[in-house]
């Protein structure tokens, strides 16, 4: 099929599913997702190089955003809520699916701590997109959520690696440019910013795009995941980009109009039914235990912290998402050797089934009527 032609089929998808989203008032994230599970099954959509390389771009966009809407004020003021919550919703899963995975489903030792990682994140993803959706990343609420994120998946990437990173140069390289460049980058870009921000050539914009491919080739390098340094990366210019609204906007319009919609596919994608039905029975008890165990975490902090029972579940059910990580932590698991084919199947398969059942319960049950803590 011509390059162009099969560029149309995707893009198509995406329309159709962006139409269905707005038709029946649910995250269009979700609706991408459950398209490419229907075009990957039954219309013969499979993945290329450039395909792959946008969904990779916009999965490192879309965590870069996420970081970027992290309120650093917010950060301090509720570091109490957003440290506990997202710390118990990283330690409770990955405890909780390591022991399944350990003593029930008779996984090896690394096996299980991949499937005890990849259960325990929560999709920055899913919840930007549906912060961004529904206007709840400009509240305190949906700021302390996205903080949380970014402390459950901080945990993601510190065990994936202390269990199993390679101690090499690329690492120590990586390591020392990242820590550079979270310092360094904002005071870069404040200053493209002040003398050619606001011209056609977007030049802060490029330069932004060209931080984040140095540091996710170095990830790569490393035998890491070019997705990690994105969120520190946006955490880092959040100040800046928080009153640089259009520089903001131009970024978001990007991911959401051209990449994020091949992520989300591509997710979807990764979904087989015949594989789901023949692994069903695993895979919903992998499921259960991740979100037994995050409502175990996360649901009575939010009660204690006064959240109010919408806000409480609604919190708790979008920190039950997974999919960026998870997906990345089990291809870690299979490119690596550490599981097979097999359990790759039934960690995504758990993983992107995390990412749309939690989500759509929370948007058609609860969610939040302003978007501020009650």
């Amino acid at each position: 099929m011509s390059i162009w032609l099969d560029a149309a089929f995707w893009v198509g998808l995406a329309l159709a599913a962006s139409v269905i989203s707005v038709r029946l008032g649910i995250s269009v994230a979700m609706v991408e997702i459950m398209v490419g599970v229907v075009g990957g099954n039954f219309l013969g959509l499979h993945t290329t190089p450039w395909v792959d390389f946008l969904a990779g771009f916009g999965s490192i966009l879309l965590t870069f955003l996420a970081g970027a809407e992290v309120d650093p004020k917010v950060l301090r003021s509720k570091f109490k809520e957003s440290v506990s919550i997202g710390a118990m919703s990283f330690l409770f899963p990955y405890l909780a699916c390591f022991a399944y995975a350990y003593y029930v489903a008779g996984w090896d030792l690394q096996a299980s701590q991949i499937a005890g990682i990849a259960m325990s994140t929560t999709s920055v993803a899913i919840v930007y997109a549906v912060m961004v959706e529904t206007g709840l990343n400009s509240t305190e609420l949906g700021k302390i959520i996205l903080a949380a994120c970014f402390i459950t998946d901080l945990g993601t990437v510190l065990a994936l690696g202390i269990l199993f990173a390679h101690f090499n140069y690329w690492l120590y390289i990586f390591m020392a440019v990242t820590a550079a460049a979270f310092f360094l980058v904002p005071r870069a870009a404040g200053s493209l910013v002040k003398s050619l921000g606001g011209r056609v050539s977007q030049v802060e914009v490029k330069f932004v795009y060209f931080i984040l491919f140095l540091l996710g080739g170095l990830a790569i390098k490393a035998n890491s995941e070019a997705v990690l340094p994105a969120y520190l990366l946006g955490l880092s210019l959040a100040t800046l980009l928080a009153g640089e609204k259009d520089v903001l906007y131009r970024m978001r319009t990007t991911a959401f109009a051209v990449l994020t919609p091949f992520f989300f596919l591509k997710a979807g994608l990764l979904i087989s039914l015949k594989a789901l039905w023949m692994g069903l029975l695993i895979i919903l008890v992998f499921l259960l235990v991740k979100v037994a165990a995050k409502f175990t975490g996360v649901l009575p902090l939010t009660v204690f912290f006064r959240f109010g029972r919408r806000n409480s579940m609604y919190t708790t059910l979008l920190m039950s998402t997974g999919l960026t990580f998870g997906s990345i932590s089990a291809m870690f698991g299979l490119t690596h050797n550490i599981i097979n084919q097999a359990q790759y199947s039934v960690l995504v398969t758990a993983v992107v089934l995390s990412g749309v059942i939690p989500t759509l319960f929370a948007q058609a049950f609860f969610r939040p009527d302003g978007g501020s803590q009650n």
